[in-house]
């Protein structure tokens, strides 16, 4: 089935990203799962939910992901792995156009009691708008603030901004968390996904601080959470003022991972993620946090110098 996407734009710099719909957790094609419940949902998503969305988003003129996004956060949502808030807050805004726009009672319903049942549904657009965000200061001259960060299961790789796009690429790491009932850590794959795109904008682990109750998702506990986003400080350019966490007296999210800093305290970004099964077909088997291996940093590093050397 062909899967219909979100469109994000950034209206500033004439910016558009995208992403797919989230299907949930656990046997899900984005972990790996492609048994015939997968397609079956698939094909649901793509013949009905695609287009109920498409109709009512387009009836509304848009919504704003990056005003739900501040407010999920204000409301215990860190919009990488707690998404809760920010799943609800994009409910109230779509479901009356949903109920104008349906095609019948059950299709809206379908819908609804869909989109009700999945509190990751919004960590999709959330993720594409965190691409519009880093896509906006990427490109700068001789700047060292890291731009992507993603892997593929076997190598995780960095992007900087002064660095064009180039990757600086080093082995993909294990995340400690907790599993979901019947797996444990020798099931797990190593760190896959492109979800660590919320952290490089200032989202995810590092919004830790104003969502404590993630740490029964992901382990930990809420003083951890609290810890991860203060350290996250010492490694960024800047704060977000749009994105303030109440914890810490609305001061906004650490912002702009600076490989500099990273290499210089020795202190690597944190995400939190979920966990994928080793073996195809199985998918998402629990979550946790992981770190970037640092040899990313001192590649990335390393190149910056060179680069200013030659100029």
């Amino acid at each position: 089935p062909s899967m219909p996407v979100f469109v994000i734009e950034d209206k500033t710099h004439g910016n558009r990203t995208y992403s797919t719909l989230n299907e949930g957790l656990g046997k899900v094609l984005r972990f790996g799962a492609f048994g015939p419940e997968v397609i079956e949902r698939l094909r649901w998503m793509q013949e009905v939910l695609g287009p109920a969305l498409g109709r009512a988003i387009r009836a509304l003129g848009g919504i704003d992901v990056r005003a739900i996004i501040s407010q999920a956060l204000q409301m215990g949502d860190e919009c990488h792995n707690r998404n809760k808030a920010a799943t609800s807050l994009f409910v109230r805004q779509v479901g009356a156009a949903l109920v104008e726009t349906g095609t019948s009672r059950e299709e809206t319903a379908s819908v609804l009691r869909f989109i009700a049942g999945n509190d990751h549904f919004h960590l999709n657009p959330s993720m594409a708008a965190a691409k519009a965000i880093t896509l906006a200061g990427a490109h700068v001259p001789r700047s060292s603030v890291v731009v992507t960060m993603a892997r593929n299961g076997v190598d995780f790789g960095i992007r900087v901004s002064g660095l064009g796009d180039r990757w600086f690429v080093g082995p993909a790491q294990y995340i400690q968390g907790l599993y979901f009932a019947g797996f444990g850590p020798d099931d797990a794959n190593a760190d896959i996904g492109d979800s660590a795109i919320t952290e490089t904008s200032g989202v995810g682990a590092f919004a830790m601080a104003g969502a404590p109750a993630i740490v029964q998702f992901i382990g930990g506990s809420p003083a951890d959470a609290l810890r991860y986003t203060r350290e996250m400080y010492d490694i960024t350019v800047a704060s977000n003022p749009l994105f303030g966490i109440p914890s810490l007296d609305f001061r906004g999210v650490p912002t702009g991972i600076d490989v500099r800093q990273v290499c210089r305290l020795n202190m690597l970004p944190v995400i939190n993620t979920g966990i994928a099964h080793r073996l195809p077909g199985v998918g998402q088997v629990g979550a946790g946090v992981v770190y970037p291996p640092m040899e990313c940093f001192e590649k990335a590093l390393a190149a910056l110098k060179e680069d200013t050397y030659h100029e």
